[in-house]
Parts: C-alpha cells; sequence; structure tokens
C-alpha cells in the first residue's frame, strides 16, 4: 500500500503538546483508533478504558541521547548524528549540513580516511559505509575522549526542519526510558511512547493492563531518504518474555507501544510464535510477507507515505486496514511526526493470527 498523498506541510507537529497551550501534558494528543477498518477517534487520555484487563503493553525502556554534536571537516561546519556503537568500539555516524535555522540538509558520506573535528579534541575518522551499497552512514573510528561523554557535553537532541525549536533532552525522554549500565541509548526517541504519563501508567496498571520491557536502541532515520532501519541492539528479558507467551496463551493481548518494540518482539520470535529471552542486533524488517508472530496490535505515530515502517503495520492490521486509517488521519487533520498524535491498531476480534513459517 503506497498512500496517495503526501503529508500537508501544515500538518507536521512543531512543538510538543505541553507547548501548545495551558494546562496541556504530553498526553494531550489525539488517539486515532482502528480494528479492521473500522475507525473512530479519541483522546490520548481514553487509552485506559480502550484497552481491557490482561492486555500487555509492549514498552521500549531505551532512553534518548543527545546524539547531534557540530563539528568540522576542513573549513566546512557540518553536524554529526551519532547513531550506534559498533562491537568494535567504532560509531556508524551520519553527517548533514547546517542550514541556518537550527536544522540540517543531508550531506553526501565520504570519502574514506575524511576527518571530523570535533570538539574537546574528539576526532572521526571515517572508514566505511555502513551498508555495502554505500549510503548516508559511516563507521567512523574515534580517538580522543569518549563519545558519550561528549554527547554529555556537547551533544543536542536529533531533531529535523519540521520541529519548530531545538528542545531540551528532557521533552525526547518517554516515561519508560531507563539509564543504561554503559550510557548507551537511541539516537532518536522511541516516539509511540511519548504521550504517556506516569499518571496514565498507573490507570492502566490499575485497571489490569500490564508491561513488558524490552530495550532496542533506534538507530538515526532520514527526514529525506525513508530506508528500512539499519541493524540495531535490542533485548528482550527472560521475564518479558515468559510474560508474553502466558498472555497469548490466554485471552491477553500483546500490544506494541511503537514499531521499536514490534522489532524487539519479533526477533526474539520464532516460527513457533514462542518469544525466548533474547539480545544482541537485529537487523529483521518485519513485511507483510514475513507477517508477525507475537504481536497483536500496534500504538504508533503517524508516518510519512514513503516510511518503511508502513510494511509493518500492514503486516499487523493489512494494507485496506491502514490505507483507510490514513484516509481518515487526513480527513481529521491528525498532527505527525514524534510530537504528533497516535494511532491504535487493535486487532479485529477473533484467534490468535496463525504464525508465519518464513524467516
Amino acid at each position: 500500500m503506497t498512500l496517495s498523498v503526501g503529508v500537508p506541510e501544515e500538518l507536521s507537529a512543531r512543538v510538543p503538546a505541553e507547548q501548545r497551550g495551558p494546562g496541556l501534558d504530553r498526553g494531550s494528543v489525539r488517539l486515532l483508533v482502528s480494528r479492521g477498518t473500522e475507525v473512530a477517534h479519541h483522546v490520548f487520555g481514553e487509552l485506559p478504558r480502550l484497552l481491557r484487563a490482561g492486555d500487555v503493553l509492549v514498552v521500549n525502556t531505551s532512553p534518548t541521547l543527545a546524539a547531534a554534536v557540530d563539528g568540522r571537516v576542513g573549513h566546512a561546519r557540518v553536524v554529526v548524528h551519532f547513531s550506534t556503537r559498533g562491537d568494535d568500539g567504532r560509531w556508524a555516524v551520519e553527517l548533514r549540513d547546517p542550514d541556518g535555522a537550527g536544522t540540517t540538509r543531508a550531506r553526501p558520506g565520504g570519502p574514506a580516511g575524511a576527518e571530523v573535528r570535533l570538539p574537546d579534541g574528539v576526532r572521526l575518522a571515517l572508514e566505511e559505509p555502513l551498508s555495502a551499497g554505500g549510503g548516508r552512514l559511516w563507521w567512523a573510528r574515534v580517538s580522543g575522549s569518549g563519545v558519550l561523554g561528549l554527547l554529555r557535553e556537547w551533544g543536542r537532541p536529533i531533531r529535523y526542519s519540521y520541529t519548530e525549536r531545538d528542545q531540551p533532552l528532557s521533552v525526547y525522554q518517554t516515561v519508560f526510558a531507563v539509564p543504561t549500565a554503559d550510557g548507551t541509548g537511541s539516537a532518536e526517541m522511541p516516539s509511540a511512547a511519548r504521550p504517556f504519563t506516569s499518571r496514565l501508567v498507573a490507570e492502566l496498571a490499575a485497571r489490569g493492563v500490564r508491561f513488558a520491557p524490552v530495550t532496542l536502541h533506534t538507530g538515526v532515520a532520514s527526514a529525506e531518504a525513508h530506508e528500512p532501519p539499519y541493524p540495531e541492539r535490542f533485548s528482550v528479558p527472560e521475564a518479558s518474555a515468559r510474560l508474553l507467551n502466558a498472555v497469548r496463551a490466554g485471552a491477553g493481548r500483546v500490544l506494541a507501544v511503537g514499531t521499536t518494540a514490534v522489532r524487539a518482539v519479533e526477533s526474539a520470535a520464532g516460527p513457533d510464535a514462542v518469544v525466548r529471552a533474547r539480545a544482541g542486533w537485529t537487523d529483521l524488517v518485519v513485511t507483510p510477507e514475513r507477517g508477525v508472530r507475537a504481536v497483536d496490535g500496534l500504538l504508533t505515530g503517524l508516518h510519512e507515505p514513503a516510511a518503511s515502517h508502513l510494511l509493518m503495520l500492514e503486516a499487523i492490521a493489512g494494507p485496506a486496514a491502514v490505507g483507510r486509517s490514513y484516509a481518515e488521519a487526513l480527513r481529521g487533520r491528525y498532527l505527525w511526526h514524534e510530537f504528533g498524535d497516535v494511532h491504535l491498531i487493535l486487532p479485529e476480534e477473533g484467534p490468535h493470527p496463525v504464525p508465519c513459517s518464513s524467516n
């Protein structure tokens, strides 16, 4: 399914919900709810009554890093987006050009051997493209002080041109974020969880909704290219795996909060739909052909027409349902992007889907 129209510029959420007016908080966003091709309109605060006791929300605990740092290549100013730390100590990075308005434009990567000068004497040496066919991201060797200290001192959250201004890092942390022992995290916020507040989480828990924490550290996306996601680090702990299996064996539903949570859980689910504790790297791209094995529904933001995430939505709900929902979102003037409104995809009533046997 390809959306036939683009997203009007005025439907980009330019600031967080809590900055749009007095008395608003993170949860002051709209909630589009779809069951098959049936679509209903709600506000996010109504989520507890849309779920039921026994449901499980899979939440990504990855914290967001201040992953954008100013630097120079020769005499030219650049912005470095730190995406992912590799097992060998290198970092996958993207170089972008400042545009004079606090945002950035895509910049051709490379060449191999190019050096980027950063604050505190840190140097990046570009070594090779992250993917064999080239692309925006390059593996870079870092010399000087550590990258994580550099990000804490000089970094700022990654943002793109549709937002109005820079925001403090706290704006990009979700209520589920947990600092990691090694200081790693996500280059970009797992934004589907952003509307949750502590008060709403408590209300959900009181109604019998449970939470299964997983971790997936997101790399950088591109506002221009919409490539499929690169390999990312993930972890599904034993306790979460047991909970998910128990819920699917009963009458509950497994609802992922964000495409990152889907990618983590599906990377840990075998062809038998059993979720097993697992940690490492995942290169899984969830498509309709691959299908989903362990997830019944999804809470997610609204994605651009060319975004690869739409394939995941089709795998969960089907192309007709996604097309109907997005047409309704456009008609209803919903807001897009990480500060925008959200979409809850619930399964149609009936048994769990038959697991797909392909890899």
